[in-house]
């Protein structure tokens, strides 16, 4: 594929404006949506050879929550495209003053592997709803599930205004040196410096949903059976192949015996005794992730499960008890169904160490203790997170869910993904019947003081 000349087919297509209606842009929906529901058994399959989602889990996590997103922005895309009216200064009296909405124009949309369909699909609703044309990059590492998109966009959409391009390295580079209008990214801190970079020498502005060490705190007060039950869902969706997972647990040294207790128990309701044997559990995306992620475990910290499978990929959920700050395991995003476990005494060691460290794309605090919660929201930066449960705070089209400092920066989801995607331009629209003579040279002292009546 000609990446260059497939870039300028598009900007040649956005300037025509045909992008631009409210009747397009919901026509565009309407086709992604059907397209969607009549390729359900395919997404489906494509998850399955890629990670070995089952189907259900596909649903809850990839397709079900790509067609609520989908429905929420079309039905709400009318009012979102108005013009927004602003308060007009005495100053510039007569006028009036508002905002337009605008696409950016041709934008490059790179996703990643571990929820491949959804995280294609749902910054693509925003750049489609704002009107945009599109060049989307999905992740090689996820091929039949890249495929597939590619198949059914190019159903969908004529490649001059949405086009799948495939492919590793090479093809990311070849797109990172074209000049886009706006670039979505969504990946690891290394390759979002990279994008950054490479967007920096055009002037172009990006979001980068990136990902972290998200911690999970839980305090003496919480109710500990649910709140393991709630953890351990978090943590093993995926296979602990979520940006948003909770990375490790930092938990009151009184309850933390206790609580594990009701980890395993959990771990074990969920996926039975060995999940090694579990038909529907989620294997690694590759070999290469599989050892990175089995290099982390230290066997003599295991507690529960430290078993994998190099054949299928599959990691058991593992317990690692006794970490320190300076083990491995607490040194990169770890992207696997292992949980390291660390204590703390006083609730402000624990504030303290969150705050040393990288702000996280997301933090999970159980505690039924109003002040500690408080806290916590007030006082540790974190992309978001839940109080009380994981994972479901990105689970709604009505919140922007993004990263901060280094775990990304820009937000979407619903009106945030068609504010993200478009430029909001300020306007004046000044009056001719008349023209106030005050800003005009020469200045005189009545002048200046009429300036100082309004400009204060």
């Amino acid at each position: 594929m000609d990446i260059q000349a497939l870039v300028q087919d598009q900007r040649a297509h956005f300037q025509t404006g045909q992008t631009f209606s409210l009747a397009v842009r919901r026509r565009a929906l309407d086709k992604l949506r059907q397209a969607i529901l009549a390729h359900e058994a395919d997404i489906n399959s494509a998850l399955a050879a890629d990670l070995n989602k089952s189907a259900t889990e596909s649903y809850m996590c990839e397709v079900g929550m790509t067609l609520a997103e989908l429905n929420y922005v079309r039905k709400h895309l009318a009012r979102w495209m108005r013009d927004r009216k602003a308060a007009t200064p005495l100053a510039q009296f007569h006028a009036k003053s508002f905002t337009v909405a605008e696409p950016y124009g041709v934008v490059l949309i790179m996703s990643p592997w571990n929820y491949p369909f959804m995280l294609t699909l749902e910054p693509l609703i925003g750049a489609i709803a704002a009107g945009n044309c599109c060049v989307v990059k999905p992740s090689a590492y996820s091929p039949a599930t890249s495929n597939l998109i590619r198949a059914i966009l190019a159903e969908c959409f004529p490649p001059e205004f949405v086009c799948v391009v495939e492919g590793g390295r090479a093809e990311n580079q070849a797109l990172l040196d074209q000049k886009f209008d706006y670039i979505f990214f969504t990946g690891g801190v290394a390759v979002g410096r990279e994008v950054m970079s490479k967007a920096a020498r055009h002037l172009t502005p990006v979001t980068l949903e990136l990902g972290g060490k998200s911690p999970c705190v839980v305090d003496a007060t919480a109710k500990l059976d649910l709140a393991a039950k709630r953890l351990v869902f978090g943590k093993l969706l995926n296979c602990g192949q979520t940006c948003v997972a909770p990375d490790y647990l930092l938990i009151d040294g009184r309850v933390k015996d206790q609580f594990l207790s009701h980890v395993k128990k959990w771990m074990t309701a969920m996926y039975e005794q060995d999940p090694l044997d579990n038909q529907g559990y989620v294997r690694m995306i590759n070999r290469k992730h599989y050892d990175r992620v089995m290099g982390l475990i230290d066997p003599a910290k295991v507690v529960y499960g430290g078993r994998g499978d190099p054949d299928t990929l599959k990691i058991q959920p593992t317990i690692l008890d006794g970490v320190s700050p300076e083990d491995p395991v607490m040194q990169e995003e770890i992207f696997g169904p292992l949980l390291p476990v660390l204590t703390y005494d006083t609730l402000d060691r624990a504030v303290e160490f969150i705050n040393s460290r990288p702000h996280p794309l997301a933090l999970y605090l159980f505690s039924e203790d109003r002040a500690a919660q408080e806290r916590f929201l007030r006082q540790v930066p974190f992309g978001g997170g839940c109080v009380n449960d994981t994972i479901i705070h990105l689970a709604t089209s009505r919140m922007g869910f993004g990263g901060v400092g280094d775990s990304g920066m820009g937000s979407y989801h619903g009106k945030l993904s068609f504010d993200t995607f478009s430029h909001r331009k300020s306007v004046v629209k000044k009056s001719t019947w008349m023209d106030l003579p005050v800003r005009y040279a020469p200045y005189t002292a009545l002048q200046e003081k009429l300036l100082r009546l309004f400009l204060r």
